[in-house]
């Protein structure tokens, strides 16, 4: 990557270059894949910021595979005052973890920057609170909804046929009016793939940034995903979720190795941090 890639979130603007932005999960759901409501969400992102998270992502409802959708009164009643908190305590850019554009209007008010929606806007007034506020937007890719996207997904050609979601969904969202320069388009890692269309994907992140996605900052979300069980042969384990941990760093770095993953959605913040920090170093040493 030549020059740095600029991402403008409201008053926020980063040039992201070899060194990728660490986006930490913060789940305020009672029934997440990954800490199943375990954590304090508050106490949890303020750990996750000592961690070294440049940006947090808190979401109200669980994406995966199988899961329900809730409804927007509980959804706001989960995220807005997890929100409101952690933007009085902090200066970390936040994100909304959402498809409803009720939520994300409502979190944006509350101090969020950033609208990471899933389904790529298809609530059809994400747009115009994209548009209005000037937030951020995680724009992804998913077969199919959280409750199916796992039942015999199909494609042809998973890399192209993403890719040219992406790029309509760009070019839809620029022609409404919204800032080419808030966009981040997202592959949609397990959101819809078998374990090989996942790591087809990732072999190939570099084909998904072209075209007119050329210049966009591309977010990775692959922390403790299903498929890393399932490809290293370690699935069916009674700790799932510790059996993910090194293959989801090693997608990390292989990521920012590629110079085409920017922004990188993780649990294990200080993990990925300390990794990330390490390539980093070891290639500017190489130039």
């Amino acid at each position: 990557m030549s020059t740095p890639r600029v991402w403008r979130c409201r008053q926020h603007r980063f040039e992201i270059g070899i060194r990728p932005l660490i986006l930490g999960i913060v789940n305020a759901t009672p029934d997440s894949f990954s800490d199943g409501g375990r954590y304090d969400p508050i106490a949890h992102a303020l750990q996750l910021i000592a961690d070294g998270a440049d940006l947090l992502d808190i979401g109200g409802e669980s994406t995966r595979p199988g899961s329900q959708s809730v409804t927007v009164e509980e959804e706001l009643h989960r995220v807005i005052p997890v929100i409101r908190e952690v933007a009085q305590q902090t200066h970390t850019p936040i994100s909304i973890d959402t498809s409803k554009a009720e939520v994300a209007r409502q979190a944006i008010d509350a101090g969020a920057v950033i609208i990471n929606d899933v389904t790529g806007l298809r609530d059809p007034a994400m747009p115009t609170v994209a548009k209005a506020t000037g937030a951020g937007l995680i724009v992804m890719h998913m077969q199919g909804t959280p409750a199916t996207m796992q039942i015999d997904p199909q494609y042809r050609d998973v890399v192209r046929e993403v890719s040219d979601y992406l790029k309509e969904r760009f070019r839809e969202l620029t022609d409404f009016g919204i800032d080419p320069e808030t966009i981040s388009p997202d592959p949609g890692i397990g959101f819809g793939k078998t374990v090989e269309q996942n790591l087809q994907l990732l072999a190939n992140l570099d084909r998904i940034g072209t075209g007119e996605l050329a210049d966009r900052p591309l977010t990775l979300g692959v922390s403790r995903k299903g498929f890393i069980s399932k490809a290293v042969g370690r699935s069916g384990s009674a700790d799932p979720i510790a059996n993910r941990v090194a293959g989801s760093l090693a997608l990390a770095c292989f990521g920012t190795a590629s110079g085409a993953a920017n922004i990188l959605r993780v649990h294990d913040v200080r993990e990925t941090a300390d990794a990330v920090a390490l390539y980093t170093r070891m290639h500017e040493l190489r130039t």
